[in-house]
């Protein structure tokens, strides 16, 4: 499927499964007239695929060395799944962590889970469903900081164009998104 077909196809699913319109509390306390619940998409077989399909693009037409993948739970835990399959089916295995949003509170007391898969000092690039105001990203940036690892990239499915990939992008980390508002709207057909 050819890398156009694959955005439409992504951002008609997003559109029907994921995006609504109304009057909504964000994350961050924000009040907006639209909710995007990614979660919807990227647990569905082929929403999974076209999301973890797009985003190894990206990283691969990326000249970063990227040595992993990872991201905040919850939002992060089926892209993360989906992309190290698809990488691994691709002959390009990238392996995965999660970041906690609290640290573990009995063994290793870690707020990363599949450290066992990485050495200290691997680049790695971190994976978001929606960026609003970047302060989730910023917190799993520094974590996985200070577990050893470093964010040379961020991909995200939905920009929200609110601030915060200018946030992101000012704390030393190129971001990515897959879309924008705007962009998922005029793709999707509507």
């Amino acid at each position: 499927m050819h890398a156009q077909d694959l955005h439409i196809n992504l951002a008609r699913l997003l559109y029907a499964r994921s995006y609504r319109e109304g009057e909504f509390t964000l994350t961050s306390g924000k009040k907006s007239d639209y909710y995007f619940d990614c979660k919807q998409t990227a647990l569905h077989p082929e929403g999974a695929y076209l999301i973890a399909r797009i985003f190894l693009n990206m990283l691969y037409r990326s000249e970063l060395p990227i040595q992993g993948v990872g991201g905040m739970t919850l939002g992060a835990d089926p892209l993360v799944s989906a992309v190290t399959v698809l990488s691994h089916l691709d002959g390009r295995p990238l392996p995965g962590f999660i970041v906690r949003k609290e640290a573990k509170g009995h063994g290793t007391g870690q707020y990363l889970e599949g450290l066992a898969n990485f050495s200290p000092g691997q680049t790695v690039c971190l994976l978001e469903d929606v960026i609003t105001t970047g302060g989730t990203l910023l917190t799993a940036c520094s974590r996985v900081k200070d577990a050893g690892l470093k964010v040379v990239l961020v991909l995200c499915v939905l920009d929200r164009e609110e601030g915060g990939t200018e946030n992101i992008k000012s704390a030393g980390y190129p971001v990515q998104s897959i879309f924008t508002r705007k962009e998922l709207i005029h793709a999707a057909g509507k």
